[in-house]
């Protein structure tokens, strides 16, 4: 396929309010496209609007306050945005939650709040708008999983079950798709500096003091600023990668897996405690670094 051309057509963007949702669309308008931004968070997300807009003033940014947790409010923002924006060229499903906890520690209501947001949201959204991709031709869809997508670390059942889900529904997209003609991606990032792990849920069996002590260790492997990991992910995608690793705190757990797929959890242990220079316990939060 040809190079993706930012400069024609709309970007929808999930979870556009902060993290790498906020630096994509910053990114995407500095590039050319018109903008459809999702987010729950009014403020934040009118407050990156604004932003592009005083920027950007020829762009057209159009933000949609949506929980995509509600099923119905998911499909009528969906319904709403194809029929707004009948160009649409590029759909990135960003938007993810974290859960703290093992999983005897969390609920099954709590368990289906990561999956509905994590994954039935990626497929609603994307199943209403592909076909708007399959007609604009060079289109492309990035579905945002993790490095918990590539790995399956103790106390993130809900959040890493989401995010493998996500890892094979792009990756079955991506060969069904070639066809028509429309990219796909699945990016999977390490330790992006966002706000996930203080937005994190904690599990209702799970004492506040073990998820306060894990959710430090793990903000100290965020090192990776939001605007660096939207510069990466567009890159991918406008070369047409089908995956994007970013870091290496993605790239060497991914490569240990590989290596040692039964066994990678005590190296990976291993290298948390050296790297949060504490004693290396059971993650209790993400460092990939989506964010809603």
């Amino acid at each position: 396929m040809r190079r993706f051309d930012f400069t024609s057509g709309t970007a929808v963007v999930t979870g556009a309010a902060s993290g790498i949702g906020a630096a994509l669309a910053h990114e995407l308008a500095r590039r050319g496209s018109d903008l459809v931004l999702l987010d729950r968070d009014v403020a934040r997300l009118d407050a990156v609007a604004a932003a592009i807009r005083a920027g950007h003033p020829e762009r057209r940014i159009d933000p949609y306050v949506v929980d995509l947790a509600d099923d119905a409010a998911t499909t009528g923002a969906a319904a709403e945005i194809r029929a707004r924006h009948p160009r649409i060229r590029l759909l990135v499903n960003n938007a993810g939650v974290a859960l703290g906890g093992r999983f005897d520690q969390v609920t099954l209501d709590e368990f289906q709040w990561v999956v509905d947001i994590n994954f039935r949201a990626v497929v609603q959204l994307t199943h209403a708008l592909l076909p708007t991709l399959k007609a604009e031709p060079g289109s492309h869809l990035v579905n945002v999983s993790s490095l918990f997508g590539l790995i399956g670390p103790p106390g993130q059942a809900a959040y890493s079950a989401s995010k493998f889900a996500v890892r094979g529904f792009t990756e079955v997209l991506r060969h069904e798709l070639v066809d028509d003609g429309v990219g796909v991606t699945s990016v999977h990032p390490g330790g992006i500096a966002t706000r996930i792990a203080e937005n994190a849920r904690i599990g209702s069996g799970v004492s506040c003091d073990e998820f306060e002590e894990n959710r430090r260790t793990f903000d100290r492997l965020l090192s990776i600023p939001p605007a660096k990991a939207a510069q990466v992910i567009l890159r991918g995608v406008e070369r047409r990668r089908g995956r994007v690793l970013i870091g290496w705190s993605a790239k060497l757990p991914d490569l240990l897996a590989r290596v040692a797929p039964a066994s990678y959890g005590r190296l990976l242990a291993v290298g948390v405690n050296r790297a949060a220079g504490g004693p290396a316990r059971r993650p209790a939060t993400d460092p990939s670094g989506e964010e809603v």
